[in-house]
């Protein structure tokens, strides 16, 4: 027979399945040195067998086999009736005596104040879901007081929000059980909780600290306006402090819990010193390293010690209800980890590439492994479910390519390709940027799929005066992401269409086969701007690097080898060296605006660094029959130094405006490889030099009445440069399709917050 107690010394993360998430995890805590409370926990064994030996079962079954959960009067009423029985019924004599010796040993006798609270089990389904559905008790005294308490846990398991629940996601009512963490009360004079990443915008740079006075229940209920912290991880630093002006508290008072209000003198005083900030920060990093993952705790402050009371992993970027968004612990074993580049979960077999030339390897399902990837790999891209790299960024090829085909990814995971082995089955998290030995079960596997696609339908109703556009480069995705809120395409790059035709296009023009592709990329451009009609799609031409042009078949007889390709021969300078393959483009961009008479599709010139080089390109798209007009916009990429310091010039020669290439732009003002996951961390959009050089450009076009838009994912990941790029004059922000309606929630609240500010 299983024990019915364990103290927290006694458990781990492991043992979910007995004592639930929560304790599991004060278990976790204690046993690696933290500062939790001591506790015990009556477990979900005990639980099932007070049912049983209470003959509980059948008279549940029957209650629950009448209700409606549609009918909220009758769903209440057999909650009530439920909850009754649970706690009107007599516990075993053994189990009762068993928590009493437990609770004097804790106490010392039976007169320590503990928190009851409820650790919800369920032996093969996600129990992190039924989180925040039960109840908790604090400032517990006594034996009775005790008994009873863990009683009302074990009933809130059959509160009307959990019937509703389990009958809405067809769970089994009896294979979810509840434990009860019976843990030494902290009268906290400071409490609160504590990210380990921000969860606004997923900065892992950060840890993000919210204090009030009192119980910590209170931010959780949204009850006051707690103080704001955040910390530098690395330096632990304290680099921001809001505070807020509370005005009650959730103290102990006799043997209730009171809410009270706070004094005046007091309500907007720094509630957490600077000292214990930082103290709680480091805390903080070393649950994070433990874990080897983002994490959600609540902490409190007594007599100048600092507690952990608990963690949990964090997994969504913004945590709208905190109580009832929980992470499911993937309880696999972890075998690496890299950084989150594509959100999502996917299991497969291990496919390892050397090379593009071996993507013929892959079939539909695998998990694509390599060094990086290129345009080359896109074929097999398709095919994966997730990928994994050794090296790059967020901003890296495999990363971005990822995002928007919607397929999860792991950057920079050094040694990837040597530790996997081919057929391995694989785990494969592009949210938290580890990879897991075997098989996610199902049905975790469903609810955190579920999670991901929610609370997208409100967001799709908010209307933004700055545009929304997409980047796309796969014309097999243009129906689908067409159908979302979205106000054209900002960026349709060209090198995965051409990647597809695979023949470098000189080779075709040296065996007079040019119409093969013209008529391959004209037919991809077709896709696009049917699905977008009338929306406009801005069509980026080629701006491959050496490299990924010898790749192409016949590309080593017309690339060089070049030591430093991101600042090579690429972009504008090849179309005014070599006029036939931007020739090429050209005609089939006339194609689809004059033979089939899509006038959406607009033209945009990338990576061009001098004003001589801009002159010439404009004589050359005119010569070639596209002249500017209301339905034909010819724009520059602005990604380069020179671009800032001659934005006006720039603008002088006719252009209708620019999109800013965030990615190349932060790299060259940085001098920083975004490939090279070493130097990674140093890639900031936010550097200061950076975010002078948008507010030179985006306010230059904006008194110029040119258009400017900004395609990377930094508006998605940082609200406040969005609110920054918003303030300039931003006409339009083109994201990831994964980005879409987070980057929409963002702008909405960036534009609501200028007109406020403008207001007052």
């Amino acid at each position: 027979m299983p024990n019915s107690i364990l103290w927290f010394s006694q458990i781990d993360k492991n043992d979910t399945n007995s004592v639930g998430g929560k304790a599991a995890n004060l278990g976790e805590l204690t046993r690696a040195g933290l500062p939790v409370p001591n506790g015990f926990t009556v477990t979900a064994g005990a639980y099932f067998n007070f049912i049983e030996a209470s003959n509980l079962k059948e008279k549940i079954k029957f209650l629950l086999g009448k209700v409606d959960i549609n009918n909220s009067n009758l769903l209440n009423e057999t909650s009530s009736l439920i909850k009754k029985s649970i706690e009107a019924s007599k516990l075993p004599d053994s189990l009762a005596k068993e928590i009493i010796i437990s609770y004097k040993k804790l106490s010392k006798d039976s007169s320590a104040l503990v928190a009851v609270r409820s650790s919800a089990t369920a032996e093969d389904l996600p129990q992190a879901s039924f989180a925040g559905q039960q109840s908790t008790f604090l400032n517990i005294k006594g034996d009775q007081q005790l008994l009873d308490a863990i009683k009302k846990c074990w009933a809130s398991l059959f509160e009307a929000r959990a019937i509703f629940y389990r009958v809405q996601n067809d769970f089994d009512h009896f294979k979810v059980g509840i434990a009860v963490p019976v843990q030494k009360m902290v009268q906290s004079e400071v409490s609160g909780v504590m990210f380990t990443i921000d969860p606004t915008n997923n900065d892992k740079r950060k840890i993000v600290i919210e204090a009030v006075y009192g119980l910590g229940e209170t931010i959780v209920q949204g009850k006051v306006n707690p103080d704001h912290y955040e910390v530098d991880k690395q330096t632990f630093k304290i680099v921001k402090k809001e505070l807020g002006d509370q005005t009650k508290q959730l103290v102990k008072i006799g043997t209730k819990t009171r809410e009270i209000p706070v004094s005046k003198a007091y309500r907007k005083k720094q509630k957490l010193n600077d000292n214990k900030i930082i103290e709680l920060a480091k805390l903080g990093k070393k649950i994070e390293n433990h874990y080897l993952f983002p994490q959600d705790i609540e902490w409190a402050l007594e007599n100048d010690k600092l507690y952990i009371v608990q963690t949990r992993p964090v997994t969504t970027i913004k945590l709208i209800e905190k109580t009832s968004k929980e992470h499911i612990e993937i309880e696999l074993p972890k075998i690496l980890s890299g950084l989150a580049a594509s959100p999502g979960i996917a299991v497969g077999s291990v496919k390892i590439l050397r090379s593009a030339k071996e993507i013929g390897k892959i079939k539909q399902g695998d998990i694509l492994v390599a060094t990086m990837t290129n345009p080359d790999y896109v074929p097999a891209m398709k095919k994966a479910v997730a990928i994994v790299t050794d090296r790059g960024g967020r901003t890296s090829h495999a990363a971005i390519v990822s995002r928007e085909m919607g397929i999860p990814a792991v950057v920079g995971a050094e040694g990837a390709t040597k530790k996997l082995r081919n057929g391995a089955v694989i785990t494969v998290s592009g949210t938290s940027g580890i990879i897991y030995k075997g098989a996610l079960a199902p049905a975790k596997m469903k609810v955190l799929l579920y999670e991901q696609k929610k609370d997208t339908v409100e967001t799709r109703e908010l209307k933004t005066a700055t545009k929304i556009f997409v980047n796309l480069a796969e014309p097999e995705l243009a129906e689908a992401v067409s159908e979302k809120k979205v106000d054209g395409v900002g960026l349709l790059r060209a090198e995965f269409m051409i990647a597809e035709i695979g023949i470098h296009p000189k080779k075709l023009i040296k065996d007079g086969k040019q119409k093969i592709f013209v008529n391959k990329l004209t037919d991809g451009l077709l896709k696009f701007c049917a699905s977008f009609n009338p929306r406009p799609v801005i069509y980026r031409a080629t701006d491959f690097k050496t490299n990924e042009y010898r790749n192409l078949k016949g590309g080593s007889e017309f690339e060089p080898e070049e030591a430093n390709p991101l600042l090579g021969f690429r972009g504008a300078c090849r179309y005014t060296a070599d006029f036939e393959v931007f020739e090429l483009e050209l005609a089939s961009v006339k194609r689809v605006r004059n033979e089939f008479n899509f006038r959406n599709l607009w033209l945009m010139i990338p990576f061009v660094r001098t004003l001589s080089e801009m002159e010439k390109i404009k004589q050359m798209v005119s010569a070639a029959g596209l002249h500017r007009s209301p339905s034909f916009k010819l724009l520059m990429m602005a990604e380069i130094p020179s671009n800032v310091f001659l934005i006006n010039e720039f603008l002088d020669i006719g252009v209708d405006g620019v999109s800013i290439g965030s990615n190349d732009l932060t790299m060259l003002i940085l001098g920083v490889d975004r490939d090279n996951a070493r130097v990674e961390c140093d890639f900031n959009e936010l550097d200061p030099a950076v975010l002078k050089a948008l507010e030179t450009i985006v306010r230059t076009c904006r008194k110029r009445g040119a258009l400017v838009s900004i395609c990377g994912q930094a508006p998605s990941v940082y609200p406040e440069l969005t609110e920054k790029l918003v303030s300039w004059g931003i006409s339009s922000v083109s994201v990831s399709p994964d980005a879409i309606e987070k980057t929409r929630s963002i702008v909405y609240e960036a534009e609501k917050n200028l007109a406020k500010n403008q207001r007052e």
